[in-house]
């Protein structure tokens, strides 16, 4: 009989395991129908829907591994990677859908969440000051135009399985939209730096690295509170707090 593993649990949303068929569970039903209707038009490998009864949907597990995850040793190669890089470009060349996502926060919405943020987490003695400091300039230059792409806008490594350096599924499609593209080839890299030029190779475009650093540090700076309030630990070695570091 197949054993019931509990994927992620939060105060917002829990991913169960049964066998070959996990069970998302959501009280948003915006956020499911976003993650439905994603799945139907990424032109990427993605997740079979098996049914839906809200709050819940079940779909089938995608073949193969993940490429690794933050904080862990990656188990992808180079090919694998520059061919994660590939499926990522297919994706942000794709029609929009016709929502913003994750990826899509304006500016000014985004500055504000992040002054907010930086202020909360000195002043709650979360992060020490310098780095806090030097991590919100590194995150200026992603406070810039970008011409809107089909995004993921969870694209963790966690999220991406392949066969050997073929890429077999791309999961957790709920904050998927409209946005900036480099923020997804941001999250997909975040803590595998030594990665980032293998996935650029096979993005095939020009990339502004500089931009990916920011990225980096202003992702890592908006979630850690929020991680470490849901059970999560950014602290850990190789995960957001030890990216934040790397800046410095």
């Amino acid at each position: 009989m197949d054993e019931v593993k509990v994927v992620v649990a939060h105060s917002e949303r829990a991913t169960l395991r049964v066998g070959d068929v996990f069970l998302k569970v959501d009280a948003d039903q915006a956020r499911i129908d976003v993650e439905v209707e994603a799945m139907a038009l990424a032109p990427v490998p993605t997740p079979e829907v098996l049914w839906r009864k809200p709050p819940v949907f079940a779909i089938a597990a995608v073949p193969g591994t993940t490429l690794g995850r933050l904080g862990g040793p990656s188990t992808g190669s180079p090919a694998a990677w520059a061919a994660a890089g590939a499926a990522i470009r297919k994706l942000h060349d794709a029609p929009l859908p016709p929502l913003p996502g994750r990826a899509g926060r304006s500016i000014v919405a985004l500055a504000a969440e992040l002054d907010e943020e930086c202020e909360l987490l000195v002043t709650n003695g979360v992060l020490p000051a310098d780095l806090v400091t030097r991590n919100r300039q590194v995150a200026e230059a992603a406070l810039r135009p970008w011409t809107p792409a089909f995004t993921h806008g969870d694209l963790q490594i966690a999220h991406v399985f392949v066969d050997g350096d073929e890429i077999t599924g791309i999961i957790d499609w709920s904050e998927a939209g409209q946005g900036d593209a480099l923020y997804d080839l941001a999250t997909f890299t975040l803590g595998h730096e030594e990665h980032l030029d293998d996935v650029v190779a096979g993005y095939g475009t020009d990339v502004d690295l500089d931009v990916i650093h920011a990225w980096w540090s202003l992702r890592s700076l908006l979630v850690v509170r929020w991680l470490s309030e849901h059970g999560f630990d950014p602290f850990a070695p190789g995960c957001e707090v030890d990216v934040l570091r790397s800046r410095l």
